[in-house]
């Protein structure tokens, strides 16, 4: 199957998705009021509450879902055959994705810019609340270990990456300081911060001088570190510090100062990236061929339901409406700007989950290969991730790159996602624990500073505990549950959009099917795993820690979903007076 035809009947989707059926939710059924004044004017506070141009606060929001998990789901899961991902992707994106992410961000807008957490106590009541605020932040929690340990990993593999990426900073702070200060626009100080990263990039992929190996530092893989620790695990100490630290003051500082021209910056190098992967497979035509199967007749884990949980960003994501919910909805300028940031941004990100599956599917050179090289579930989970890199390289080489900067530019791109996400997930982690001290008169968990401590400090120790993948890899013991967990959220989180829906009497069908159809797929994934993959009842062994949590918010999301229910059923339609 040659790649280019999958890419432009993917991408055609997308661009159908978006023209019509995003244009047909925005007018017929979220109804945007071009008039209606947004939290980022009624609670403007220069901190949280930004007015922010729509190309600008795009930027920002499909950074932020665009971490590395787009990358790392579709990459593992092309081990069932690149159809199943690339149907998921393609048509999860335009029917479900957008859906959600565009939802969230006008639910959120129409009640005060309000967290998705807190609009289930005011659309369900305040149980529900609490029980979804304590998914979500289990959900932040592990996407703030895994991310530390993915970034660290990524620094350690590729080491020509780091200074490109830590040269970012402050040209983003200069960016949003000249932007905020003297009322410059921000495309060209972007434009050129990037152009300024990927010539460092280039250079420090030619001058070992300029890569930053802290291996090499203490004394190559076989030397001693300290602290009782080997060289190794020493460098991955030292890098989950410093993240840590970064990210405790990214996530504080106002908007203006570092998020959003960062995620501007960064919204350039996806679209640069995209552009880059996509040239390449059109240059690579027709020998570009996918020589994965379509699907595989034996394997040792089941896709069904497994694959709508091991891509979950890229089709879609309960992350996703945290960002939107928590972070963009508080930076909109117009309401109508919503469509374009929020069903815009799945659609961006689906497009980047589609080059994954393609990168990874056209890297080997035989089916044999790819079939080697994917041999088992566990190994497409822990080589997935590396596969794309090279893929992705390859498909840069073509249009002239030498190998090792284009693996350099990948990562660089790769890394900047994942920061992104991370520091975002920090901040959100903050508002919940503010959210939860002002639930139980906690004041002191409201006060910033305490909250981030909290959200960092929990995030450090569960990096820090004894992972399978080595010194750093913590948040890997809980990552199991991340999917079912996230695809949970994404179906409350359209469950709850359904019900406003209703309450104003417009079809809430857009919202309802993708719902009913996620949470069947990950109920149905929760209660095997839970049941007899993590209770020891099966073939495996018991793993309690993700045995209790797992069946804790497999019976908090149940419950949720039970007063939703009845709560739907004896509540007429079109009770809202105010429906706008």
């Amino acid at each position: 199957m040659p790649a280019i035809v999958l890419a432009i009947f993917g991408l055609l989707v997308f661009v159908f998705g978006y023209r019509y059926y995003s244009k047909f939710i925005a007018q017929r059924i979220y109804r945007l009021d071009p008039n209606f004044r947004t939290p980022a004017h009624e609670f403007r506070d220069g901190v949280d509450f930004v007015p922010t141009n729509k190309w600008v606060l795009w930027g920002h929001h499909f950074t932020s879902v665009a971490g590395a998990a787009p990358i790392v789901g579709p990459a593992v899961a092309v081990y069932w055959g690149w159809l199943p991902a690339f149907l998921w992707v393609v048509f999860g994106t335009v029917f479900a994705a957008g859906v959600h992410d565009f939802g969230t961000l006008v639910l959120s807008v129409r009640n005060k810019g309000q967290s998705i957490g807190t609009l289930a106590e005011k659309i369900i009541g305040r149980r529900a609340k609490l029980l979804f605020l304590f998914i979500i932040l289990i959900l932040v929690l592990m996407v703030n270990a895994v991310f530390a340990w993915v970034i660290s990993n990524l620094f350690i593999s590729f080491p020509a990456s780091v200074l490109a990426v830590f040269i970012q900073i402050p040209l983003a702070i200069w960016i949003g300081y000249t932007m905020n200060k003297k009322g410059k626009k921000m495309l060209i100080p972007s434009l050129i911060a990037l152009a300024v990263m990927y010539f460092t990039a280039i250079l420090a992929s030619s001058i070992p001088a300029l890569q930053i190996d802290l291996i090499s530092y203490f004394g190559g893989e076989d030397a001693g570190g300290a602290f009782g620790l080997d060289s190794v695990s020493l460098a991955f100490l030292v890098w989950i510090v410093i993240l840590m630290i970064y990210v405790y003051i990214a996530s504080i500082l106002p908007v203006w100062k570092l998020l959003q021209p960062r995620d501007y910056i960064n919204s350039h190098q996806l679209v640069v990236g995209l552009s880059i992967l996509y040239l390449g497979l059109l240059f690579t035509w027709p020998i570009a061929e996918v020589t994965a199967p379509a699907t595989r007749g034996v394997s040792d884990v089941s896709w069904f339901p497994l694959l709508f949980i091991t891509i979950a960003c890229g089709a879609i994501s309960g992350f996703h409406g945290l960002v939107s919910s928590g972070t963009s909805s508080k930076q909109l300028n117009r309401e109508t700007d919503a469509r374009f940031v929020g069903y815009f941004g799945a659609v961006g990100e689906g497009a980047l989950a589609l080059i994954t599956i393609l990168a990874v599917t056209t890297f080997f050179a035989s089916r044999g290969d790819f079939l080697a090289s994917y041999e088992s579930y566990t190994v497409a989970n822990s080589d997935g991730l590396n596969h794309f890199v090279g893929g992705a390289g390859q498909l840069a080489a073509s249009l002239g790159l030498p190998a090792g900067v284009a693996e350099t530019i990948v990562a660089v791109i790769v890394v900047s996602f994942a920061a992104t996400t991370l520091d975002t997930s920090v901040r959100l982690m903050r508002y919940i624990i503010a959210e939860l001290g002002q639930e139980y008169k906690a004041n002191v968990l409201t006060k910033k500073h305490v909250a981030t401590s909290l959200a960092v400090g929990s995030s450090a120790l569960l990096v820090l505990l004894p992972g399978d993948r080595g010194f750093g890899s913590g948040g890997y013991l809980l990552w199991p549950l991340f999917g079912t967990v996230n695809q949970l959220l994404a179906a409350i989180s359209l469950l709850l959009i359904s019900i406003w829906l209703r309450r104003k009497g417009r079809n809430f069908m857009v919202t309802i099917i993708p719902m009913v159809f996620l949470l069947f797929m990950t109920l149905w994934a929760m209660v095997s795993q839970v049941a007899f993959e993590w209770s020891g009842l099966g073939d495996e062994d018991a793993q309690i820690l993700l045995f209790v949590l797992g069946a804790v918010i497999l019976g908090f999301a149940v419950w949720i979903f039970l007063e939703a229910l009845a709560l739907f059923r004896k509540e007429p339609p079109n009770t809202d007076p105010d429906n706008r």
